[in-house]
């Protein structure tokens, strides 16, 4: 069949949207019909370079849809199903996913290939090569094809371009707070960088019960949304930051630093764990170039104050379990979910909203189907 998807040929180019081929689903695929998509800083480091996938590729890792086709083998979901993605497959069968780690199963290690994790071959198809998918999923386009192993089905009660979402900001941001970040009430918590992914590191904290939340960041709507989703401060850098948590816990430090930083930097995983108290937590979320290899830290606080440097992919989650879950605490008025949507664009807009996203514009951008 024919569809359309945003396309990236080349680094530091613009989104393609162009009519694309597309083949049925094979065993264990299916074919599914977008209804929105998040538009996530991780496909911005795909454009940049930060990460050096191969390229062409459709664009989009953070999305929900209305499943139309199904492959031979795939007997749990039909025509009809609606499924949110998570962008990290969960095969149920391997080592990490029997351990409860299916944010870190075994067909994770696939996600940079961009083919599909059945055959390693390609479904989507445009001006004669074989186009690649951004973290197997490729959601910035009118239809895909992906494994069933990336599907999580929904009930019909919440908009596709909403519950998208929870396919990678709010389980990712949270789950840093308060799975890797074991935030517990009482805790004094730092999150640095306060966008689509830290705003959820916040919304997490709070609801854990953190009495001192702290959100870092140089934009000002952003700090005034963090307030809004339950910081208890705002400031604009780390250093105003470290002034501000010393007096609040009388030189105590943090508990939790959270690192939710559109381009993480090596400096600033220093500086977050000299806001760690005793034990302190600090969570590294965001990506960071893979040139980057060094970072600055006082390794004698790390070891005299047995402070704690974690790293964390999608929130440490299991999202079969986390999503219908996450699911119930939006339906019960405990989730911010709409709030989070700034502004929704059209397929043909997409580099709009990212121009959007990097000037600070938004929290987070949809494309609505």
């Amino acid at each position: 069949m024919k569809t359309r998807a945003a396309v990236l040929w080349d680094r530091e180019k613009d989104w393609t949207v162009e009519e694309i081929e597309l083949d049925p689903p094979k065993a264990g695929e299916v074919l599914v019909k977008m209804g929105g998509s998040g538009l996530c800083h991780s496909d911005e480091h795909i454009r940049s370079g930060d990460l050096p996938w191969p390229l062409p590729m459709i664009g989009g890792h953070e999305g929900a849809g209305t499943i139309e086709e199904v492959g031979p083998g795939v007997d749990w979901l039909e025509p009809g199903d609606r499924v949110i993605f998570g962008f990290i497959p969960a095969c149920g069968r391997c080592s990490a996913c029997s351990r409860g780690m299916q944010n870190l199963c075994e067909l994770g290690m696939y996600l940079g290939t961009g083919t599909q994790v059945s055959d390693h071959t390609a479904r989507h198809h445009a001006r004669g090569q074989d186009l690649g998918l951004m973290c197997l999923l490729g959601t910035f386009a009118e239809h895909t094809v992906v494994s069933e192993a990336n599907c999580i089905k929904i009930d019909e009660d919440i908009a596709l371009d909403t519950a998208c979402l929870l396919g990678c900001g709010v389980i990712t941001g949270w789950g840093s707070a308060v799975n890797t970040g074991e935030a517990s009430a009482g805790d004094t918590v730092v999150v640095v960088g306060a966008g689509g992914i830290g705003i959820n590191a916040v919304q997490g904290a709070a609801l854990a019960g953190a009495e001192y939340l702290v959100a870092v960041d140089p934009v000002e709507f952003k700090r005034t949304k963090a307030i809004e989703f339950g910081a208890t401060h705002a400031v604009a850098t780390s250093e105003e930051a470290t002034e501000l948590v010393k007096d609040l816990t009388r030189g105590l430090m943090a508990d939790v630093i959270v690192n939710t930083m559109g381009v993480g930097t090596g400096d600033q995983i220093g500086l977050s764990l000299a806001m760690a108290g005793k034990r302190g937590r600090v969570v590294v979320t965001n990506l960071h170039p893979t040139t980057e290899t060094q970072v600055n830290l006082s390794a004698l606080d790390l070891v005299l104050y047995e402070k704690q440097l974690r790293g964390s992919v999608f929130g440490s989650a299991n999202p079969r379990v986390d999503i219908p879950r996450f699911l119930d605490l939006y339906r019960n008025g405990k989730l911010k979910l709409d709030e989070l949507v700034t502004k929704r664009y059209t397929l043909d807009e997409v580099n709009i909203g990212y121009d959007d996203m990097l000037e600070g514009r938004t929290m987070r951008g949809v494309i609505s189907f």
